[in-house]
């Protein structure tokens, strides 16, 4: 017997067909004579459509309240699903976040798991029930009801996982694992046996939309057994896991973040401390900021241009406003028209010439660079938004197809 957490994205509990094709999931991992914990994530566009109603009756609702009414989607999730597997005269029952005791802080929309109090999960368990749990919520020191944040169901999962220290953590979606690009959008992705947390890790955080980055976080700190896999076909996925037992590929996958804005201060004070007053105010608003270039000064100036997300690009441009005789720049240039395009790979550590190799992908592809970023197992590039599927393409092919 081993215990097994599963957890299902929107798409894969869409309507009453899907949720009879994961409830069969489930059923025949329950009749393997397994311990299942099943998580699951609102229907479809269920999220989406409660935030347009909320904006119907109010353009500024407070966080609280939007936490309330967001959980709502996993809770008539878990219950539909525990009224299918019902059907199938299996034993089950239902749980929210709260009765589960998933604690959280009190950031209301994107709150911090701080415990999970497994007590009624494991009761549940020892009676050979199958347990099925809202994903994305928790509740705060105040019995507040909060919401993790976009992704947090994969979050919910791996947190259960490492809390009751589970053989496995599957993560049900809606491609067969993890591959080299998206392959909705590159035909020729190709899937990956086994990718590491570091390496994933920078994917769910440079884009990539398979699994969510706390989540991996979480299972690298606790050494979850983590798989991503489809709830569409019947096919083993993705491992991730600390270390590959395949030969390691100097590139794991290509990425592209579209939620970037790129803001460029002109003419700065070439002087001590104006690196640290710029993004002093920045950290202040808790905003953060990803590629930094600064140039080369010129006389008595110098240029300092960065990345935001695009849904922080008009605060960070108002308050480096009210802040420009205090910083002393010129004028300030900010564009949401860009996107963060990024290959990741172990391999590339010990590897020369893989940077070199991706640029000449890019200008076989006549695309200009805009700005660069490096670490030992990525490379990052700002490029025209307009021009970011056919980079993700022309490196893809450089790297995966050639």
């Amino acid at each position: 017997m081993a215990f097994i957490v599963q957890k299902f994205g929107g798409s894969s509990v869409a309507d009453a067909e899907r949720i009879k094709r994961v409830a069969g999931i489930i059923a025949d991992t329950y009749i393997d004579n397994n311990d299942v914990v099943v998580v699951l994530s609102a229907q479809g566009d269920t999220t989406d459509d409660l935030i347009e109603k909320a904006a119907e009756i109010n353009p500024r609702p407070s966080k609280r309240e939007m936490d309330v009414l967001l959980s709502t989607g996993e809770q008539m999730s878990i219950a539909l699903m525990a009224m299918a597997l019902e059907k199938m005269g299996l034993p089950v029952v239902s749980l929210t976040g709260w009765q589960i005791g998933m604690q959280t802080n009190s950031e209301y929309g994107n709150a911090r798991i701080k415990k999970v109090a497994c007590d009624r999960i494991k009761k549940e368990l020892d009676g050979r029930r199958i347990v099925i749990v809202a994903g994305f919520q928790g509740v705060n020191k105040y019995d507040d009801i909060t919401t993790l944040g976009r992704g947090g169901s994969d979050t919910t999962a791996v947190a259960i996982a490492a809390a009751m220290n589970a053989d496995l953590c599957q993560i049900y979606t809606d491609v067969e694992g993890v591959f080299t690009s998206d392959p909705r959008k590159v035909p020729n992705a190709k899937k990956l046996q086994e990718i590491t947390y570091d390496e994933m890790l920078e994917l769910a955080s440079l884009g990539a939309q398979v699994l969510h980055n706390r989540s991996v976080e979480m299972a690298k700190r606790y050494g979850v057994n983590l798989e991503v896999l489809s709830s569409f076909v019947r096919k083993p996925g993705t491992k991730v896991k600390e270390e590959t037992t395949v030969e390691q590929t100097k590139i794991s996958g290509i990425a592209k973040d579209s939620n970037v804005a790129r803001i460029a201060l002109i003419g700065v004070k070439d002087e001590p401390g104006i690196a640290f007053k710029v993004f002093r105010v920045l950290a202040k608003l808790n905003i953060n900021v990803d590629i930094i270039l600064q140039s080369i000064g010129r006389g008595d100036t110098q240029d300092i241009s960065f990345t935001v997300a695009k849904f922080d690009m008009e605060q960070a441009e108002k308050v480096l406003k009210e802040q420009q005789s205090v910083i002393g720049f010129k004028e300030i240039s900010v564009t949401a028209n860009v996107a963060k395009v990024s290959m990741v790979g172990a391999g590339m550590v010990n590897s020369s010439g893989i940077a070199v190799q991706m640029f000449e992908a890019l200008f076989d592809a006549k695309i200009n660079i805009n700005m660069i970023s490096t670490s030992e197992i990525k490379v990052s590039v700002l490029v025209d938004e307009a021009d970011a599927d056919r980079a993700v393409a022309a490196i893809h092919a450089k790297f995966f197809e050639s």
